[in-house]
């Protein structure tokens, strides 16, 4: 726990990431500046009594991390009870391999972690109905057309589905 603990407050915030030079720097300037919660999300996460700490695994490069983190952010931004930091996947391979979508290191991936740093579930690595999306048909479609419709799924979804399920991980745990 006490290595938890560390590495997570060695890890970076949002405001870090954003800070350095990235893959797609302008794209997560961009979203980050729309990302916005709804008013239902916020009223949400004022109703959470725990304290939580969202160790996220990521790299710059991903397109996921790049439609999901800036709401995620919003998400902590908007709670003091939700403190968020960022890992690089390729330096955290333990913890990543700790949380792997079938046999894939995908990312992002969001471990919840309670005020004591026990870990209390995790989520990743895309939206639920968009990861049965590409399980199913999407893996058939080629790459740039799977592509296309996954970001046009984030552009309708705004951040909306990520923040829920993690929201809904942290309600279910608060009880």
């Amino acid at each position: 726990m006490d290595d938890i603990r560390e590495r997570f407050f060695d890890g970076s915030t949002f405001a870090d990431l954003l800070a350095r030079p990235k893959d797609n720097g302008e794209l997560w300037d961009a979203i980050y500046k729309r990302a916005r919660l709804s008013a239902a999300a916020e009223e949400r996460a004022s109703r959470l009594s725990g304290h939580w700490h969202l160790l996220v695994i990521n790299e710059d490069w991903c397109g996921d991390s790049v439609n999901l983190l800036p709401y995620i952010a919003r998400l902590g931004e908007c709670c003091p009870t939700i403190d968020m930091r960022i890992l690089g996947r390729e330096a955290n391979r333990d913890l990543m391999d700790e949380h792997l979508t079938g046999t894939s290191r995908s990312i992002p991936v969001v471990i919840v972690y309670d005020v004591d740093f026990v870990e209390r579930g995790w989520w990743g690595p895309r939206p639920s109905p968009l990861q049965d999306w590409v399980m199913s048909e999407g893996l058939a479609l080629p790459k740039p057309d799977r592509y296309r419709h996954i970001r046009t799924w984030y552009a309708r979804d705004r951040g909306e589905t990520v923040v829920s399920e993690l929201l809904e991980i942290m309600e279910h745990l608060d009880d």
